[in-house]
């Protein structure tokens, strides 16, 4: 699918994904647009999918949920009853925020946030409902970069 960008695009793009919070006012002055023309553009941008959703970005830390966890799962089960059962544990475990079915040597990485070792071993205990082959942990020691904002640099403007 051929979007058609231009700069004005982009420039809106790289202020919401700063802080969806703008007001449309605020961003058509950021960019030297009218008002209606910005609101426009971003209409387009969110019935176009380009825009998923606006959200606020809350602090895991002040939230007790200080512990992130990348858990690999592999399977020996690649049916689809097996799939669908996987699919509704991880989407009733609010404490996993992404979860890929992977190419390789894994089957599934998914990324959690729990308050402890105890918080983990209680999502353990609810993972492996799905009835798992195997599953390993790691767990963050230091986060080094951590971002939403998506390179722009690869629209074609």
């Amino acid at each position: 699918m051929s979007i058609s960008w231009d700069k004005y695009d982009r420039q809106i793009l790289e202020l919401l994904q700063s802080d969806a919070s703008l007001s449309v006012g605020d961003v058509a002055e950021r960019i030297s647009i009218s008002k209606s023309a910005c609101w426009r553009r971003i209409q387009k941008l969110e019935q176009e999918k380009v825009i998923r959703e606006k959200v606020a970005l809350l602090d895991q830390e002040r939230l007790n949920l200080s512990l992130t966890v990348y858990i690999v799962v592999r399977t020996n089960q690649h049916n689809d009853q097996w799939s669908h059962q996987f699919q509704e544990v991880i989407d009733s475990i609010p404490e996993i925020l992404e979860a890929y079915r992977m190419s390789g040597d894994l089957d599934y990485l998914i990324k959690a946030v729990v308050t402890d070792m105890p918080g983990y071993d209680r999502l353990y205990k609810k993972i492996i409902k799905a009835d798992l082959f195997d599953v390993s942990s790691s767990f963050v020691m230091e986060t080094m970069k951590s971002t939403t904002q998506l390179p722009l640099n690869y629209m074609n403007v």
